[in-house]
């Protein structure tokens, strides 16, 4: 294969491991806070607000609302979780105690983040062969730029392009036409690496972008999904793999 002129980054669960598995988020969470959520058991509580997160973000309208005020999100995510609770007659906690649970799944999830393996080595391979960087991401301003700072990526890209700060995000088309331009490059010859189907496959693949989409844990593309990306990478080093063993 030949190499790009450019490369569009996604960034969470894409450079660094941040939102995946929130289910195991909530119930250490819940676990944590234990003694406050008495009579309810960290598993019954943590279960009920993943199920609710999930039909949460599945509307994409409340997604669009929501994705640059977290806080917010999990604020409702959990207070929805424990009236469905209280819809089949169960006790559930004070309103305070709702809002230290959201607060704290913030700080846990915030605690936990880590650079993705060898995203530094891979993203300074690809800028020594002149392949040009852009990073687009959605999300708030302040917390997205607090995690390309404390994982040391923003010197590492000729671009950075946060939805926050820009007022447009994926899977917008001004999005990637916006970090194509600035980068000078084409969509012909851009690949966008991402982990979202929808933002990082089929939207920048219908202005003619190559798209591989990398699925970190590996459980392969959806039952029924009609999004087919140009390639499938488990890791960001895999990217290398694909241009002559990685030379």
């Amino acid at each position: 294969m030949t190499w790009p002129r450019a490369i569009l980054f996604d960034l969470d669960d894409t450079l660094i491991h941040a939102h995946a598995r929130p289910d195991e988020a909530w119930l250490a969470v819940t676990r944590e806070m234990a003694d406050a959520l008495v009579p309810l058991t960290p598993e019954e509580a943590a279960r009920a607000i993943a199920n609710f997160a999930r039909t949460f973000w599945d509307d994409a309208d409340r997604h669009r609302a929501f994705r640059q005020t977290l806080s917010a999100a999990r604020h409702a995510i959990v207070s929805g979780g424990l009236v469905q609770l209280a819809a089949i007659g169960r006790p559930i906690p004070s309103g305070a105690i709702a809002t230290q649970l959201a607060l704290r799944f913030s700080a846990y999830r915030i605690e936990q983040m880590r650079l993705c393996d060898g995203a530094h080595e891979t993203i300074d391979a690809l800028r020594a062969r002149g392949v040009k960087l852009g990073l687009i991401t959605n999300g708030d301003g302040p917390g997205q730029r607090a995690k390309i700072d404390r994982f040391a990526l923003a010197h590492r890209f000729d671009h950075i392009q946060i939805e926050g700060e820009h007022g447009f995000g994926k899977p917008e088309e001004r999005a990637y036409l916006h970090a194509l331009e600035t980068l000078g490059a084409s969509p012909q010859g851009t690949w966008i690496i991402g982990d979202n189907l929808e933002w990082e496959v089929a939207a920048p693949q219908a202005l003619g972008l190559y798209a591989v989409w990398c699925d970190h844990a590996g459980g392969g593309l959806p039952a029924g999904t009609l999004v087919v990306p140009d390639r499938i990478v488990r890791s960001v080093p895999e990217v290398l793999e694909l241009f002559d063993g990685g030379d």
